[in-house]
Protein backbone atom coordinates (compact mmCIF):
# COMPACT_ATOMS: atom_id res chain seq x y z
CA UNK A 1 0.00 0.00 0.00
CA UNK A 2 2.68 2.29 0.96
CA UNK A 3 4.66 1.59 -2.70
CA UNK A 4 1.56 2.70 -4.39
CA UNK A 5 1.54 5.81 -2.37
CA UNK A 6 4.94 6.75 -3.88
CA UNK A 7 4.59 5.23 -7.21
CA UNK A 8 1.65 6.90 -8.13
CA UNK A 9 2.87 10.56 -7.98
CA UNK A 10 6.07 9.26 -9.79
CA UNK A 11 3.91 7.97 -12.68
CA UNK A 12 1.97 10.78 -12.75
CA UNK A 13 4.85 13.15 -12.97
CA UNK A 14 6.28 11.03 -15.81
CA UNK A 15 3.30 11.38 -17.45
CA UNK A 16 3.03 14.95 -17.08
CA UNK A 17 6.68 15.10 -18.62
CA UNK A 18 6.51 13.33 -21.70
CA UNK A 19 3.28 15.30 -22.32
CA UNK A 20 4.91 18.45 -22.14
CA UNK A 21 7.48 17.26 -24.34
CA UNK A 22 5.38 16.10 -26.63
CA UNK A 23 3.28 19.17 -27.07
CA UNK A 24 6.53 21.22 -26.86
CA UNK A 25 7.99 19.37 -30.17
CA UNK A 26 4.44 19.87 -31.37
CA UNK A 27 4.64 23.54 -31.13
CA UNK A 28 8.33 23.57 -32.40
CA UNK A 29 6.93 21.35 -35.79
CA UNK A 30 4.12 24.08 -36.14
CA UNK A 31 6.32 27.36 -36.18
CA UNK A 32 8.45 25.34 -38.95
CA UNK A 33 5.65 24.17 -41.01
CA UNK A 34 4.66 28.13 -40.66
CA UNK A 35 7.80 29.19 -41.52
CA UNK A 36 8.05 27.35 -44.31
CA UNK A 37 4.77 28.15 -45.39
CA UNK A 38 5.60 32.06 -45.73
CA UNK A 39 9.31 30.96 -47.26
CA UNK A 40 7.42 29.44 -50.37
CA UNK A 41 4.73 32.34 -50.58
CA UNK A 42 7.58 35.01 -50.59
CA UNK A 43 9.43 32.88 -53.38
CA UNK A 44 6.16 32.84 -55.19
CA UNK A 45 5.77 36.59 -54.81
CA UNK A 46 9.54 37.26 -55.67
CA UNK A 47 9.34 34.72 -58.70
CA UNK A 48 6.41 36.93 -59.98
CA UNK A 49 8.07 40.74 -60.12
CA UNK A 50 10.02 40.34 -63.13
CA UNK A 51 6.06 39.11 -64.55
CA UNK A 52 4.66 42.57 -63.28
CA UNK A 53 7.74 44.39 -64.54
CA UNK A 54 6.75 42.52 -68.13
CA UNK A 55 3.44 43.71 -67.85
CA UNK A 56 4.05 47.07 -67.13
CA UNK A 57 6.21 47.57 -69.55
CA UNK A 58 4.22 46.29 -72.17
CA UNK A 59 1.48 48.73 -71.16
CA UNK A 60 3.60 51.31 -71.03
CA UNK A 61 4.66 51.07 -74.71
CA UNK A 62 1.02 50.94 -75.49
CA UNK A 63 0.32 54.00 -73.53
CA UNK A 64 2.74 55.85 -75.85
CA UNK A 65 1.83 54.74 -78.89
CA UNK A 66 -1.99 55.88 -77.87
CA UNK A 67 -0.12 58.94 -76.52
CA UNK A 68 1.61 59.41 -80.17
CA UNK A 69 -1.38 58.86 -81.81
CA UNK A 70 -3.69 61.36 -80.08
CA UNK A 71 -0.43 64.23 -80.40
CA UNK A 72 -0.36 63.16 -84.38
CA UNK A 73 -4.36 63.69 -84.99
CA UNK A 74 -4.27 67.21 -82.59
CA UNK A 75 -1.51 68.22 -84.38
CA UNK A 76 -3.27 67.74 -87.47
CA UNK A 77 -6.72 68.91 -86.50
CA UNK A 78 -4.63 72.31 -85.21
CA UNK A 79 -1.91 72.63 -87.88
CA UNK A 80 0.45 72.52 -84.61
CA UNK A 81 3.27 70.99 -82.55
CA UNK A 82 3.82 67.19 -82.63
CA UNK A 83 4.90 64.81 -79.65
CA UNK A 84 7.88 62.09 -80.33
CA UNK A 85 9.86 60.21 -77.94
CA UNK A 86 13.44 60.61 -78.25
Amino acid sequence: MCLWLFELPVLLLVMFGIGGYNSLISKRNQIRNIFGTMDAMLKKRWDLVPNLAAAVKGYAEHEWQLFEKVSELRAQARGGFRWSRK
